[in-house]
C-alpha cells in the first residue's frame, strides 16, 4: 500500500511514523508512506498557503490553489482522497478495514480554520474525524488512520490473526489478558486459561469481551456482530 499525506507540519511525523509496526511495515515493503509538504505547491515568495475568509470571521482558511495541484500531481485513478475533518465520518476499526484494501490513500491534513470548500467538492472521496473534540490540525489524525490502516496490512502483524481478535475487531472491547506468575499477591490467573483447553478458552474470551463492553462500551453492543474465531486463532 502506498500513503501519501499532504500537511503543513511534516516535521511531526518523524518519530510516530518510524518506530515499531509501521516502520516494520516500511522496511518490509509493505507500506510506501511520503509525507509532502504543502508549502511545496505554493508558488509565491512567502509560500502562501492560507488567507482570510470571505464573509468575514476569525481565523484563516487554507486556499484551494495549492491543494489542487498537490493532489492532481500525486493521485492516480486508484487514489482515494481523505482530509481529515470534524465534519468528516467517524473513523472506526470498521473503516480501517475498508481503507487498508486500497491501494492508494492520499491524506489531506485539515488545518486552521478549515480547507476552502471548493476542495471538498472537487477533490476529496470521503472526510474523516477521529473523534468530537478539537485538535490543533489534522496531522496526528492522519498518524491515528496509517498506524490503524498498517496494522491490518497482511504481514505487518506476523501473525493476521492478531488484529482480528483486539478490540473493536468484533464490535468488541478485547478480553482481558494475563501472564505469569499465575498468582500475584492473592490474584489468580483464571483456572480455563490454564486449562489448554482451546475450545473452552475461546468461548471464555468471548464472553469476557461481551461483558467487558458492556460495562465500559454498552454502546457498541448494539453493533457487535461476534463470530466464533477462525480456527488458527484457537488452536495455536
Amino acid at each position: 500500500m502506498r500513503i501519501d499525506v499532504l500537511t503543513l507540519f511534516p516535521e511531526m511525523f518523524a518519530g510516530p511514523l518510524d518506530v515499531s509496526i509501521i516502520k516494520r511495515a516500511r522496511q518490509n515493503g509493505l507500506l510506501d508512506l511520503r509525507i509532502h509538504n504543502l508549502r511545496d505547491w505554493a508558488h509565491d515568495r512567502h509560500k502562501t498557503v492560507d488567507d482570510r475568509p470571505f464573509g468575514g470571521g476569525p481565523g484563516m482558511v487554507l486556499k484551494p490553489e495549492p491543494i489542487f495541484e498537490a493532489v492532481e500531481s500525486l493521485a492516480t485513478e486508484a487514489t482515494w482522497v481523505i482530509l481529515t475533518s470534524p465534519a468528516g465520518r467517524r473513523f472506526t476499526q470498521a473503516v480501517a478495514r475498508e481503507l487498508a484494501q486500497r491501494p492508494h490513500l492520499l491524506i489531506i491534513c485539515g488545518g486552521y480554520e478549515g480547507v476552502d470548500e471548493r476542495v471538498n467538492e472537487a477533490l476529496v472521496d470521503e472526510p474523516l474525524s477521529i473523534g468530537d473534540y478539537v485538535l490543533t490540525n489534522g496531522g496526528l489524525p492522519a498518524m491515528v488512520i496509517i498506524d490503524a490502516v498498517t496494522r491490518l496490512l497482511p504481514g505487518a502483524l506476523g501473525k493476521d490473526e492478531s488484529a482480528w481478535e483486539e478490540s473493536f475487531s468484533q464490535g468488541l472491547l478485547e478480553y482481558p489478558h494475563y501472564t505469569r506468575p499465575a498468582e500475584f499477591r492473592g490474584m489468580k490467573v483464571p483456572e480455563v486459561l490454564l486449562s489448554g483447553h482451546h475450545a473452552e478458552i475461546a468461548r471464555w474470551r468471548l464472553e469476557q469481551a461481551r461483558r467487558r463492553t458492556a460495562r465500559y462500551r454498552p454502546d457498541l453492543l448494539a453493533e457487535a456482530n461476534a463470530q466464533p474465531p477462525p480456527e488458527s486463532a484457537v488452536m495455536d
